[in-house]
């Protein structure tokens, strides 16, 4: 009995978790950084993530990045930083991707903005991707490349096509063979029809494995049934080292109780995450990784 709870113990200590999320959190402007009942959800949400994708970020002051770090660095355990592009979209219509990150658990190693200048297919995506190469000393798998992509919602089986040509850019530009793909794919309902997924590189070739699949929803209203928000992974080791069943939506309406309306008025999208498993056994090594920050 005494060995059994032993182990337990020692397998409690050593076996842990990075949870790596997404989300799009609809027209985030001032308005909602400006009402405090959305911000401590959206802080709220972020918290729970070791790595956290937000994307429709609509700022042109660069105020809601900092608002959000502050918030989150004055109630959360272990400190965050964030990175953030530039502007992306065409046009007079622009948003941003950011990434919030424990700086206890992962460190930036590059940052790499897609330039979308491929000959013959200049300016195929909306808003290019910006891509992150994280360390990640406490996981099993000790770095990997995330490629967010928020579609249009009409182009979107292009645009998720060429989340291949991306993956190639980076393949030669940065020797890894660890890439997770997130964010607002808009890969379902009218938008990806059952015939066009034969036209995607990125679902037919089987080194991709899609853990948010066609039958998850990822939309707040109760009415849709959309799997929107999609992850991808590639690379053998990062794959394996994924928990297994971690894959999932976070309903924040229904974790915080929330009606209908008061969800909506955060987000239209549930974020969706996954998990890697870590050991405390290379807890030490952060610092040493971290000297690649950019």
């Amino acid at each position: 009995m005494v060995c059994f709870f032993l182990f337990l113990l020692f397998f409690g200590q050593v076996v842990q978790s990075l949870r790596i999320c997404s989300f799009n959190v609809r027209s985030f402007g001032e308005a909602k950084r400006k009402n405090p009942g959305i911000i401590e959800v959206i802080v709220e949400i972020i918290s729970r993530c070791d790595i956290m994708l937000l994307m429709e970020i609509k700022d042109n002051r660069n105020r809601i990045c900092p608002f959000l770090l502050e918030k989150l660095n004055g109630q959360s355990e272990g400190p965050y930083r964030f990175v953030v592009s530039n502007r992306l979209g065409r046009r007079n219509y622009k948003e941003q991707y950011a990434f919030f990150y424990r700086s206890e658990s992962v460190c930036v190693k590059q940052i790499y903005q897609y330039p979308d200048l491929q000959p013959g297919d200049e300016d195929a995506f909306s808003r290019e991707p910006f891509v992150i190469w994280f360390n990640s000393p406490r996981t099993a798998v000790k770095e990997f490349v995330i490629i967010p992509i928020h579609t249009t919602p009409e182009m979107a089986v292009k645009e998720i096509d060429e989340l291949y040509d991306v993956f190639l850019d980076v393949m030669l530009r940065w020797k890894t063979k660890n890439f997770v793909f997130m964010g607002d794919f808009n890969a379902g309902c009218g938008y990806v029809a059952k015939k066009q997924w034969k036209n995607i590189r990125l679902r037919n070739h089987t080194d991709f494995v899609w853990i948010i699949d066609d039958k998850n929803d990822t939309t707040v209203k109760s009415t849709t049934h959309c799997p929107y928000d999609r992850i991808v992974l590639h690379g053998e080791t990062l794959i394996n080292s994924t928990t297994l069943g971690s894959a999932n939506i976070f309903d924040f309406q229904s974790a915080f109780s929330m009606t209908e309306e008061q969800a909506l008025a955060v987000s239209d999208h549930f974020p969706v995450e996954f998990q890697l498993r870590t050991t405390r056994r290379s807890s030490g090594r952060i610092a040493r990784y971290c000297r690649t920050l950019v």
